[in-house]
């Protein structure tokens, strides 16, 4: 299986999502520059958090109109694999593969700490590996992470099962308490209808080494390959 990690100017998680698939989970990878015009066939497409264009306008704004996101956007439409982390998640809302939007925390302070999210579905192939209900601990580093959508796009998100992780306490209880950013029920990711473009803001990729002291993460990464080669 061959991936692609996208580069934005600005871009700061791009090399460690690079090492964890290649060197990690030890699949082929190639880096896209956002001038690309070509995908060079990839199978799965990761964008990476960083601060595209320094997150003038709104984060993610401006990287949607990078000419390599034309190509990501009609692979896609096609029903071609597409992950977005953090900014990456920023980017996908701002060019419509995912709805709603990612505001400014509530705290309008930049938040970097390890949080608990709760998988909401494995009908996905980036939750196939959890269990409905599992917690995991991943790490957060974002001053718009706040997801916020319509009453409507809320309710298709629930009825339709899109919900991928929401934030919450290290027993798995979803509370107030235990969402970092303001986000709406606390979601801390979400898939498309067609279940091939996904977006999350906490970053896996940080917690999938022995190295780093957590590897809850790498089952993330583990769900993809494990599906995707079954």
């Amino acid at each position: 299986m061959k991936f692609g990690v996208v580069i934005f100017p600005g871009s700061n998680c791009d090399q460690d999502l690079i090492h964890v698939v290649r060197d990690v989970m030890k699949q082929e990878v190639v880096e896209l520059w956002h001038k690309d015009h070509s995908l060079k066939g990839c199978d799965f497409v990761l964008l990476p958090g960083g601060f595209s264009y320094g997150d003038y306008l709104r984060s993610g704004a401006i990287a949607r109109l990078s000419p390599i996101m034309q190509e990501v956007m009609e692979f896609a439409d096609k029903g071609g694999f597409v992950f977005g982390i953090c900014n990456g998640f920023q980017i996908l809302t701002e060019s419509k593969l995912l709805p709603g939007a990612l505001l400014h925390n509530t705290n309008h302070q930049f938040i970097c700490k390890n949080v608990n999210i709760r998988c909401e579905t494995d009908e996905t192939i980036i939750t196939s590996k959890f269990r409905i209900g599992e917690s995991a601990v991943v790490p957060i580093a974002h001053g718009e992470g706040n997801y916020y959508c319509d009453a409507e796009t809320l309710q298709s998100l629930k009825d339709n099962n899109q919900i991928l992780f929401r934030y919450c306490d290290a027993n798995g209880n979803v509370t107030t308490e235990s969402n970092p950013n303001g986000a709406l029920e606390n979601i801390a990711g979400i898939c498309n209808k067609g279940r091939n473009v996904f977006g999350m803001m906490p970053h896996p990729e940080r917690a999938s080494e022995d190295n780093l002291g957590n590897t809850d993460g790498k089952k993330i990464f583990q769900s993809i390959v494990n599906t995707v080669m079954a």
